[in-house]
């Protein structure tokens, strides 16, 4: 389910300092999370810009349509911005990452992306996952399908393996 932490974020990114200074003061809360990070091989070396993820989320969409795992492109995306530096609230980085990474045609990745083909979609989504869920950050986890004899669970930041095991026990005691 997509969600933008900021959606106000320019539609050009920003310079990654210069946006923490202005929404948070600095960036100082990110040191925990790249050394957590560092732990399981996301060193965050070179997140030079906060993107707006709105035209990422519309390629990750599109590259589902396509029968690309929505893990495949996530992983495309977060390598771009926090190991390679790039921004991916440019068209044409999007462009090159859905045709390089996702084997996506160049031309409809642009018109996609372009004329915000799934923007709708995605703007519904987002605000669908805040009513039913009230997803206010990331990451955020649902556990358990729709339509299943107990309810899905919902957990919103990192969470411990430990909690994770709990949570997984329990819907599994549910069915």
């Amino acid at each position: 389910m997509p969600y933008m932490i900021d959606p106000g974020t320019n539609p050009n990114g920003e310079e990654f300092e210069a946006y923490n200074i202005r929404r948070w003061g600095g960036s100082g809360w990110t040191r925990h999370m790249k050394s957590e990070g560092k732990k399981d091989g996301a060193t965050f070396k070179s997140w030079k810009t906060w993107p707006n993820t709105f035209k990422a989320h519309q390629l990750i969409r599109l590259a589902e349509n396509k029968g690309v795992d929505t893990n495949v492109s996530n992983k495309a995306l977060f390598d771009a911005v926090y190991e390679e530096g790039r921004n991916i609230s440019s068209i044409d980085t999007l462009v090159q990452i859905g045709t390089d990474k996702l084997g996506l045609s160049a031309e409809e990745v642009r018109d996609c992306l372009e004329f915000d083909r799934l923007g709708d979609e995605i703007k519904s989504d987002i605000n669908a996952g805040r009513r039913k869920y009230d997803i206010s950050g990331v990451p955020f986890f649902i556990i358990g399908a729709e339509g299943r004899k107990g309810r899905p669970y919902a957990m919103s930041g990192a969470q411990s393996p430990s909690t994770f095991l709990e949570t997984f026990e329990t819907v599994l005691d549910e069915e």
